[in-house]
């Protein structure tokens, strides 16, 4: 096992410098390496025993893969390859393809990583390989956006870099088991740095700009699987440390409703999207036992949404009102939407049920208003009117392809937990969603409140980090026993 994860965390960079030997086969490649992880991840499932790999023993530098592990390597997978069959008509250059390669490469790396330094380089080649993909068009608008993503990313990551050598100063050791007994400074720093690199909570403000202006292939793959790379580290952390989970579940539920509360308002169709991604990724930190599961299922959800926006005639909701779309595009926009509102029948459904029933009861009140919130957002989409047009729409073959894996993945992923179709776990999510559909039709429907952005100017963000820094610092040295 150990040879073979070594040769399958090389093969994504490997193959990503040699495309450019090899540039017609660079679509063939790119693909060929999403299907690579997608066997690695079934490997994992077939045999569930944790294993654990050590690098460099006396620094604690090692890899654990278990199916928590598998879960985000199957959703890097399927939302890799379905960017690639999306562009794979497209005029996209072999330099796209070999940072999409690379990307998905060093994403993987996170999902297996034990500890905070391989961690780090694996989360710093994230943000070269996505910087290079947001500025691909290279209009100054992407090239700004780009740059504003890569300097967030990067001063966040100074922070954490600075927490890991305090858990190296305190332990002899990187390992994520260094978070116990690791001075509390030490604490807020990775938190910090992982909570701005994940999207979580006022650090992901940096997201909705980002992930709405990016190209629609690019933005799901950063919604779908990027921001993942942040989240992963700490549902492993909650997991291996049971006084890291309060604090995990504290801001999975404070960014549920944070990016909830902005998406019910939002207007535009991918800053919507972008705001629910925040919301979403609160729900895989609110339960981390079942986070995994959760991911797969947002991951497919939100990258086949995002590729979905990317073909509407508008981003506009009210324009999208007076022109109707095409009946099979909505079709496959409402089978994302009613999955992600937890609808039966869709994987969406179970990774809710799961989580709910994970949930601490004082999570409980704040995470149905959050799944009520869900509801009221993607009902934004499932009643856009939509007809049968006459005219020949324009949609690539690679579309329809996306949309079978992404959207076949979440039906064929509903078996994953068949024990949640009971009558009373039925009744819930259908009466969350009809009480979401009916605040939107009745309410949210007919208001016109414009969010201000200010917030999301890049000085501001900035400014939050500072804050967010205090008040972590404040959790790790009231509120962790083992630091006392």
């Amino acid at each position: 096992m150990t040879n073979i994860t070594i040769d399958w965390m090389a093969l994504p960079f490997f193959v990503g410098f040699i495309i450019y030997l090899l540039p017609k086969l660079d679509r063939f490649l790119a693909l060929g390496i999403a299907f690579v992880s997608a066997d690695y991840a079934l490997y994992i499932f077939a045999d569930p025993s944790p294993v654990n790999i050590k690098l460099l023993d006396s620094f604690g530098v090692s890899l654990t893969i278990d199916q928590l592990s598998g879960f985000f390597i199957i959703t890097n997978a399927l939302v890799t390859a379905a960017v690639i069959l999306y562009c794979w008509q497209s005029d996209k250059t072999t330099f796209f393809y070999m940072q999409a390669v690379i990307l998905h490469g060093s994403v993987n790396a996170t999902f297996i990583c034990a500890d905070f330094i391989s961690l780090y380089v694996a989360l710093e080649v994230i943000s070269i390989a996505a910087f290079l993909l947001i500025a691909y068009p290279r209009t100054d608008r992407s090239i700004w956006v780009g740059l504003r993503y890569l300097f967030v990313s990067n001063t966040a990551m100074l922070f954490y870099l600075v927490g890991a050598v305090l858990v190296y100063q305190a332990h002899n050791s990187f390992n994520f088991m260094g978070l116990r007994g690791a001075p509390p400074e030490a604490i807020a720093l990775i938190f910090l740095g992982l909570l701005a690199k994940g999207g979580i909570f006022v650090s992901g403000l940096w997201l909705p700009l980002t992930h709405s202006e990016s190209q629609s292939p690019v933005s799901a793959m950063l919604s779908g699987v990027v921001v993942k790379a942040g989240v992963f580290p700490l549902v492993r952390c909650a997991l291996m440390l049971e006084e890291i989970d309060p604090i995990v579940r504290l801001f999975g539920v404070s960014t549920a409703l944070l990016g909830v509360g902005y998406a019910v308002f939002e207007k535009d169709t991918k800053r919507m999207l972008a705001f629910h991604t925040i919301s979403q990724l609160g729900f895989v930190l609110a339960a981390p036992v079942v986070g995994g599961f959760y991911a797969l299922t947002h991951g497919l959800v939100k990258s086949a949404l995002f590729l979905i926006a990317g073909i509407l005639p508008s981003r506009n909701f009210k324009e999208l009102q007076h022109h109707p779309i095409d009946n099979r595009i909505w079709v496959a926009l409402a089978i994302a939407s009613f999955s992600i509102s937890g609808f039966p029948l869709l994987s969406g459904f179970g990774a809710k049920v799961l989580t709910s029933k994970n949930l601490l009861p004082w999570q409980v009140i704040a995470m149905n208003i959050a799944a009520v919130g869900t509801a009221i957002s993607f009902a934004k989409f499932i009643f856009l009117p939509h007809q049968k047009n006459e005219k020949i729409i324009k949609v690539n073959l690679g579309f329809w392809w996306a949309m079978v894996l992404l959207l076949g993945g979440l039906i064929v992923a509903n078996a994953v937990y068949y024990e949640a179709y009971s009558i009373k776990n039925i009744i819930k999510p259908l009466v969350t969603i009809a009480i979401g559909w009916l605040a939107y039709l009745y309410i949210f429907k007919k208001l016109a409140i414009k969010i201000p952005r200010a917030i999301e100017k890049f000085d501001h963000l900035i400014g939050f980090m500072s804050l967010m820094l205090i008040l972590l610092f404040w959790i790790a040295w009231t509120q962790l026993p083992f630091l006392t």
